[in-house]
């Protein structure tokens, strides 16, 4: 797509009101402000027009209707991305998914439920936890995030050590291709050997190559049980250290999270209701879970949990006895990104490394900061070696936030490569991060996936200026 027309045209508006009705579409420039960012920094990007669909043949004649005109079409689901995957880039039509937010039947026989992708992700995580089944897939946003979004993204979270990404979990999909045709993708089967995987394609595409309309999930019976402790460091890189030793001990954490001195201090400060004391020492803590059906079992790993960290120089142990003490350091945790985003403007990277080589990203990531004059607040999920970066401004000048900072995140990512690992790990490429995807890709590498986006989207309307680095 080169050229993008700077309106859309009264025919064009007369035919999306007469597709979604009068209620569900918006100009109003308020509107069209609110849909044209999500969490990512301070961007924004207003589309055109706003449709909120209700249906999938919704979808589909509006896709349909984009691309017969070269209209771009960018999917929005809870805008709570940090990629700018959801950002109208090219204008265009914002097409939100929040009215295709059912749940459409949980199978409690077969451990499956099919949902809608406009379903907020813990409301479906507490529906069939009702049954009495999980869906353990929990990023930090799950209270407004959508699945659909998190199929976009292959979202993980701080469960995906010992459960896995979203990709685990998807079965079947329902999409709307670029060109209005409507498809399911696979099967709803544990086991599927015929074809192209194309579920899987799909997941974590990024709304790049269709847009789902209905998702097949696998499900978990649900665990009864939990240990929750809090573990501070006296060295952050000794925390790292202490993450493959816990897995080699053959333990298999359902959670392990990594919090440097700062993300706990500014989320505390930024909640204001929860108080974890933090020895003067203290450089960073390890939150760890195990969870099962039996306490004696999960007692007996939170003990040889223990008898690992005797190794290294860590502070009091903090066990969490009752839920609300649980519920309090996971919310401490959760709210992380929304504490560094309101102490200052901030970037925030998602590198992943094999889970031994954090210690080593860790020290690359202070290198980078040194060297060009940033400071960074990390924390992330330890235990898959998905660690979350984030840059703040504070006190430096636009100039330097513009041109040093991204020669410090060059030399992250470059060194994130070199450790075996890769730019993001759950939040995606998106419109930020595109620039850097030479460092994990060679030219083939992005050939082939730029004619893979071709042949479903050969007029380039759906999400376009995302992931490949030539696009502007």
């Amino acid at each position: 797509m080169n050229m993008i027309p700077e309106n859309i045209s009264n025919e064009v508006l007369n035919e999306l009101q007469n597709i979604v009705g009068t209620d569900y579409l918006f100009v109003d420039a308020n509107v069209l402000s609110d849909y044209g960012h999500d969490e990512t920094e301070d961007l924004s990007f207003a589309p055109q027009v706003v449709v909120k669909p209700k249906s999938t043949s919704e979808v589909s004649a509006i896709v349909t209707l984009a691309n017969q005109h070269q209209i771009p079409v960018t999917p929005i689901g809870g805008r709570t991305g940090l990629s700018g995957g959801a950002l109208s880039v090219y204008g265009g039509i914002a097409l939100s998914t929040e009215r295709l937010n059912q749940i459409i039947a949980i199978d409690a026989k077969n451990l499956q439920v099919t949902t809608q992708p406009g379903v907020i992700t813990e409301v479906l995580r507490d529906a069939v936890a009702a049954q009495g089944l999980f869906y353990p897939v929990d990023p930090s946003s799950q209270g407004s995030c959508f699945i659909g979004g998190n199929v976009a993204e292959n979202s993980g979270g701080a469960r995906a050590v010992k459960y896995g990404v979203t990709k685990d979990y998807v079965l079947n999909l329902e999409v709307v291709l670029p060109t209005g045709e409507i498809i399911w993708t696979g099967a709803n089967t544990l086991k599927n050997a015929t074809g192209y995987n194309l579920t899987q394609l799909l997941v974590g595409s990024e709304g790049t190559l269709g847009i789902v309309t209905q998702i097949v999930l696998k499900l978990l019976p649900l665990p009864t049980a939990n240990v929750l402790l809090l573990v501070p460091f006296y060295k952050a890189e000794q925390a790292c250290e202490a993450v493959s030793a816990i897995f080699r001990a053959g333990i298999t954490p359902s959670a392990l999270e990594f919090m440097e001195r700062d993300a706990i201090t500014w989320t505390a400060n930024y909640l204001g209701e929860v108080n974890v004391p933090i020895g003067d020492n203290v450089q960073a803590h390890l939150l760890i879970e195990v969870d099962g059906n039996y306490p004696d079992i999960l007692f007996q790993e939170a003990e040889k949990i223990m008898h690992v960290l005797e190794a290294y120089e860590i502070d009091e142990v903090l066990f969490a006895d009752t839920d609300e003490q649980k519920n309090a350091l996971w919310k401490l945790r959760r709210a992380v990104s929304e504490a560094v985003k309101a102490n200052s403007i901030y970037k925030e990277e998602d590198a992943v490394v094999p889970r031994y080589e954090l210690p080593n990203l860790l020290t690359a990531v202070k290198k980078a900061g040194e060297k060009y004059g940033f400071q960074s607040v990390c924390y992330g999920h330890a235990g898959d070696g998905n660690l979350h970066i984030n840059i703040i401004k504070g006190n430096m000048s636009d100039e330097a936030w513009q041109n040093e900072v991204p020669k410090g995140i060059t030399e992250i990512f470059e060194a994130t490569v070199a450790l075996k690992g890769t730019l993001s790990g759950e939040h995606g490429i998106g419109w930020v991060q595109k620039r850097y995807m030479p460092i994990a890709f060679n030219a083939l590498h992005l050939q082939l996936m730029k004619q893979i986006k071709n042949i479903f989207d050969p007029n380039n309307i759906l999400n376009p200026g995302k992931i490949f680095p030539d696009e502007i």
